[in-house]
């Protein structure tokens, strides 16, 4: 039995739903502008350009319900997405087998320290301290795919108190599940307990305290976080 020199940090588990176990989370890779309208928005080119990702820690991501808005920062921005749980992966997986390697879906949020990353860009510098900092990515519980399929169009909606601020459609995503899989695959060697955050559609705003925001994607039900 290996012996660790300091206190070995708890390991990460997301609640899946109809059961008492829990999925363990390795690492979670997020896709930038997977959304026509949202590239957009963003001030990008929606046509189909190569893909790029960045990275959260997988300690951000909370299903407690509650996102303590973060010190340092006045505007922090609501991003909802489909997350992609992978009970497998490898290395230059092709698309017609990539689902082959998924566990199960989820509700999630990347919360962006918006005036973070602007600052950053200007800058030319990562965006880890925009979007990997504390309770970054709330999430709902997996569903796993015995229990809703692959999830390739259906609404997708996010509210603040009540208000529809974000209503898009899983088909309108850029690359599609097995293809953000495959790609991703190229660059890293993928495994079980991977979660990959799969885009945002338009209408991305800021969150203040004290806000409710509510999250939901067809076939996946919904999620609810407290702003705090």
């Amino acid at each position: 039995m290996t012996e660790f020199v300091i206190a070995r940090a708890a390991d990460v588990g997301l609640p899946v739903v109809g059961t008492d176990a829990v999925f363990p989370v390795r690492r979670v890779y997020c896709i930038g502008r997977n959304y026509a309208a949202h590239t957009v928005e963003m001030g990008g080119d929606p046509d189909r350009e190569e893909p790029f990702f960045f990275q959260k820690n997988a300690e951000n991501l909370d299903p407690s319900g509650v996102f303590p808005y973060p010190h340092q920062s006045g505007d922090v921005h609501h991003e909802v997405e489909m997350a992609v749980a992978m009970a497998a992966g490898g290395r230059g997986l092709a698309v017609e087998d990539a689902l082959d390697c998924v566990f199960g879906y989820a509700l999630c949020l990347d919360m962006t320290r918006r005036d973070v990353q602007a600052k950053l860009k200007k800058q030319s510098r990562p965006w880890e301290a925009a979007k990997a900092f504390e309770h970054s990515a709330p999430v709902g519980p997996i569903h796993t795919v015995a229990h809703c399929g692959h999830p390739a169009r259906g609404r997708i909606t996010l509210s603040v108190n009540g208000t529809i601020r974000q209503d898009g459609d899983l088909d309108q995503m850029i690359w599609k599940v097995p293809e953000i899989i495959a790609y991703l695959s190229e660059t890293f060697e993928l495994a079980g307990g991977d979660v990959i955050l799969t885009g945002t559609p338009s209408g991305v705003g800021a969150v203040e305290r004290g806000d409710l925001v509510e999250i939901a994607i067809a076939g996946l039900g919904s999620h609810r976080v407290q702003v705090r």
